[in-house]
């Protein structure tokens, strides 16, 4: 599938996916449970912040954070949020079915989904195009010498 999502959308989308979802346990009211619920979206929310302010791209501030591992890492870290309410069991009622327990269930499902997404569709993602050859200076590349 062909990527969608321009790397200036992403830029913009970026930071603000990052501190809503730092914000999250406050924003949606979760702050209360504490644990994992609590301290997994403020760490990948700062995860996420640091990793725009360095990215190689139009909107990162300090461009030294090569943009293919910044895909490659939004997509193990918004899996990792998407797998976390299952994982650590604070998406299960007291029953052991699937509930949402004040809200803790749904936001990181989608959060984590929406980083998943942006990570795997952006334009330049390792998982929509294929590896870019580089030869080093000098060498000479033939297709008749093999």
């Amino acid at each position: 599938m062909k990527p969608f999502i321009s790397t200036s959308f992403y830029g913009v989308m970026n930071y603000l996916l990052s501190i809503t979802i730092m914000t999250s346990p406050w924003l949606f009211g979760f702050s209360q449970i504490g644990g994992c619920s609590l301290l997994l979206p403020i760490f990948f929310g700062w995860l996420q912040f640091v990793m725009a302010v360095f990215s190689n791209n139009s909107h990162g501030f300090i461009k030294v954070f090569p943009m293919e591992m910044h895909f490659f890492l939004d997509v193990i870290i918004g899996s990792f949020l998407l797998a976390s309410p299952f994982v650590f069991g604070f998406a299960y009622d007291r029953e052991g079915v699937f509930g949402h327990v004040d809200g803790v269930f749904l936001p990181q499902v989608i959060l984590g989904g929406l980083l998943c997404i942006m990570g795997i569709f952006t334009t330049k993602s390792p998982f929509t195009t294929g590896p870019e050859h580089r030869m080093p200076q000098g060498q000479l590349w033939s297709t008749d010498s093999e």
